[in-house]
């Protein structure tokens, strides 16, 4: 199995972290690959700041290792697709918000004659509110990166 996952990943949350979980899941011990945003994109697309590239992927690392015992391959995302467009994947691993953009890679992966990737949507983890546990919420002060409310 050969399972892809996407994201900025700062801070890493328990939200990504479900998503995680489910990735490693699905692997079955073989290669799960984490696409983290480059710096330029991470920046531009949340005009906030991030940690480096380099730290928010040694983060996962760490964390999967840890976590799992599970080796990564971190990609550098300079786009929302990634390897997904050219690499055989078998599961990609979503939160809501970006199912969108799990279709578009298959749509563009069918016009380049690959077969679509199987496409695992995981509902947001939700902080003590209610809300969604999200970056920008833990950035903002409202909660921390397990969903309990700071204020």
């Amino acid at each position: 199995m050969k399972v892809a996952i996407g994201g900025t990943f700062d801070p890493l949350h328990d939200g990504h972290k479900r998503l995680l979980k489910k990735v490693f899941e699905l692997s079955e011990g073989g290669e799960i690959v984490i696409g983290v945003t480059s710096d330029t994109m991470a920046r531009a697309s949340r005009n906030r700041v991030v940690l480096a590239h380099k730290v928010r992927a040694e983060n996962l690392r760490q964390y999967m290792a840890k976590t799992y015992g599970a080796k990564v391959r971190i990609v550098e995302l300079h786009d929302r697709y990634g390897v997904t467009l050219d690499e055989d994947i078998d599961y990609i691993v979503i939160s809501p918000e970006t199912y969108e953009v799990a279709l578009t890679i298959n749509e563009l992966r069918r016009e380049r004659g690959k077969k679509p990737i199987t496409i695992v949507k995981v509902e947001h983890a939700k902080a003590a509110d209610g809300k969604t546990i999200s970056s920008t919420r833990i950035k903002a002060g409202e909660i921390d990166t397990h969903g309990t409310l700071l204020h």
